[in-house]
């Protein structure tokens, strides 16, 4: 059985044991690190937008498609939910892996366009990914950590898209 915990190989964990958010997790310490890691980007790249010039490749289009790439990255969090979280009815985890791919469609015509629509594109993605995964943790048993953090992930991610797409506004 699928565990939220890293257990070596032959050492059995039950479900209960995994997902009791009064138990210790070592992963959330991990979890939150990296996931704080992947915001720095955003904060760079959102200000840096400033220094774009009006030719060739700039800061705002590195940092859309750096929203993009970490959008497609997070659809891939209910692909593996869907196939490892115990509770799940065969019509969730269905619905659940179909989700895990709406992301990445939502994240690829965001490099096509300009900053404002890239911004409006990528929120929209953002944000709605992290209503299902609200969802998903009323169907099932998530580390009690997980959406705090995600929440935190999602506002500085999207505040981050909408500075970059305002700072590269024509005057």
């Amino acid at each position: 059985m699928a565990s939220w915990t890293f257990n070596p190989p032959d050492t059995p964990i039950d479900a209960a044991t995994a997902m009791n958010p009064s138990l210790p997790d070592p992963l959330r310490n991990t979890a939150r690190r990296l996931g704080y890691a992947g915001l720095i980007p955003f904060v760079v790249l959102a200000p840096a937008s400033l220094l774009d010039g009006h030719h060739g490749y700039t800061w705002s289009d590195a940092l859309y498609a750096y929203g993009a790439v970490i959008l497609s990255f997070v659809c891939a969090l209910h692909w593996g939910f869907a196939m490892a979280l115990p509770g799940l009815d065969d019509a969730r985890r269905r619905r659940t892996m179909l989700w895990s791919v709406v992301p990445s469609l939502i994240a690829w015509p965001a490099l096509l366009l300009v900053p404002m629509e890239a911004a409006a594109l990528l929120v929209t993605g953002f944000v709605l990914h992290y209503l299902q995964d609200r969802r998903l943790a009323r169907h099932a048993e998530l580390p009690a950590w997980y959406l705090p953090l995600r929440l935190r992930l999602t506002a500085v991610a999207c505040i981050s898209l909408i500075a970059g797409a305002f700072v590269t506004l024509p005057y």
